[in-house]
């Protein structure tokens, strides 16, 4: 039951952050400032983002639920804040303010700290780490993309 609870904790928490993040990007995928970028000949299409993301929070969710109840410590909740900010001031940095620069340098940090999370904690969650891998891949996918826009406009 406790898994169950901080579960739901955590799903309303990462897919809060999504619908924020969302809201911050301002319809930019559908902008004619996205539209025109020279991008990326492996940007999939943009339904995927919506099932990637959804995929991913429901692992991440799983993820910070089995870790929360080894260790809630006050590391581990700056940790997950700071992933939490940095997850959702991409949308708009780079949609809402076209700073792809500070969008790379945003999305690498957010890509460092999921890869801290990964590295830190498996030996105490072991296969249970498993769930934050769909994550971290999305990150170098993303920050492949967000490189490739910032080299080439």
């Amino acid at each position: 039951m406790k898994l169950l609870k901080i579960s739901i904790f955590f799903l309303v928490l990462n897919f809060s952050a999504l619908v924020i993040g969302s809201w911050l990007m301002d319809n930019g995928p559908m902008t004619n400032w996205y539209i025109s970028l020279n991008q990326a000949p492996w940007t999939p299409p943009g339904w995927v983002f919506g099932v990637a993301w959804t995929t991913i929070m429901i692992c991440f969710s799983l993820y910070m639920a089995y870790l929360y109840i080894e260790i809630s410590n006050s590391s581990l909740v700056l940790l997950y804040l700071t992933q939490l900010s940095l997850n959702i001031s991409w949308n708009y940095i780079f949609f809402n303010q076209h700073a792809i620069g500070y969008g790379l340098l945003c999305i690498i940090a957010l890509t460092i700290i999921v890869a801290l999370f990964l590295i830190s904690y498996r030996k105490l969650l072991k296969f249970k780490s498993l769930l934050i891998i769909p994550y971290f891949l999305w990150l170098l996918i993303a920050t492949s993309l967000n490189t490739y826009i910032y080299l080439y406009n």
